[in-house]
């Protein structure tokens, strides 16, 4: 049976956009450390890939590689996965409400109060300021709006309170994007040592997509591959506030060895088990 090995990606999002390199800006981990990976915690991972094979020299499995890529200062993903929907989806209901208290203040509990144009447009700024800064998301192809669900349209800081932003040099510090990955290359790749794949997944943590790849463990080695990574940049585009996507690479090594199948009980040879 293949084995799962997992790859996660930590990104420095606003370090990585300053400095327009991942180089410094990247952690990478892996759930092999006891199985011999180095570089742990650092931009230039090697992953252990244990192969085993039969007495008779044949491949006895494959192993499997995951990839997840996760921002440093983006909200946590165990938090539900609707948390940015619904903090929207509140901050409007609760506009709406807003405006019509005020309009009943207009019309008749605080007539006084509301006797010029700029007392009202200054209570409905108050409003509005309440309900955070929309944003739209731009892609290779085209500029679209993504739905709530997948990113979240409004703005957030990094404990998940929703923001205006008036300039681009007033920008706190926001929830950013994950990263994605979008392609593997490399040595790994062309010498078919891996076959990577992006993959659709229930798996909502993962917006319902990730990078898998089977490896083929019969070729002991070390082999590069590359991570082809996109960041997003907030900036403001023709007066809105943009995502702006931005490609980058990030190299990682796989360390592949072969030994022969054991017995896990006894560490020897795969056959009948001794009778005590």
């Amino acid at each position: 049976m293949s084995q799962q090995l997992g790859i996660i990606l930590m990104v420095d999002v606003e370090a990585a956009i300053k400095a327009d390199t991942l180089k410094g800006n990247a952690y990478l981990f892996d759930n092999m450390k006891l199985q011999g990976s180095e570089g742990q915690g650092t931009d230039s991972l090697i992953s252990a890939v244990n192969g085993t094979y039969w007495c008779d020299g044949s491949q006895a499995n494959e192993q499997v590689l995951n990839w997840l890529p996760y921002g440093v200062g983006s909200l946590p993903p165990t938090i539900p996965k609707s948390f940015l929907t619904d903090k929207s989806k509140n901050s409007d209901l609760r506009a709406l409400s807003e405006f019509e208290q005020l309009a009943d203040r207009v019309e008749n509990t605080e007539k006084d109060q509301f006797n010029t144009v700029t007392a009202i447009i200054n209570e409905l700024k108050k409003i509005t300021a309440s309900t955070g800064q929309k944003t739209k998301v731009k892609s290779k192809r085209k500029t679209q709006k993504r739905d709530l669900g997948a990113f979240g349209e409004k703005l957030m800081d990094v404990t998940g309170q929703l923001v205006d932003v008036s300039s681009e040099d007033q920008v706190p510090e926001i929830n950013s994007l994950n990263p994605i990955i979008t392609d593997i290359t490399g040595e790994a790749v062309d010498k078919k040592i891996i076959y990577p794949a992006a993959y659709g997944s229930p798996d909502l943590v993962t917006d319902g997509w990730y990078w898998a790849a089977s490896v083929d463990t019969s070729k002991p080695g070390i082999y590069a591959y590359t991570m082809h990574v996109q960041l997003y940049k907030l900036a403001l585009d023709q007066g809105e506030w943009t995502w702006v996507p931005v490609d980058m690479t990030c190299d990682a090594y796989l360390k592949i060895t072969s030994g022969p199948k054991v017995n896990g009980f006894t560490g020897g040879g795969i056959g009948m088990l001794p009778i005590m």
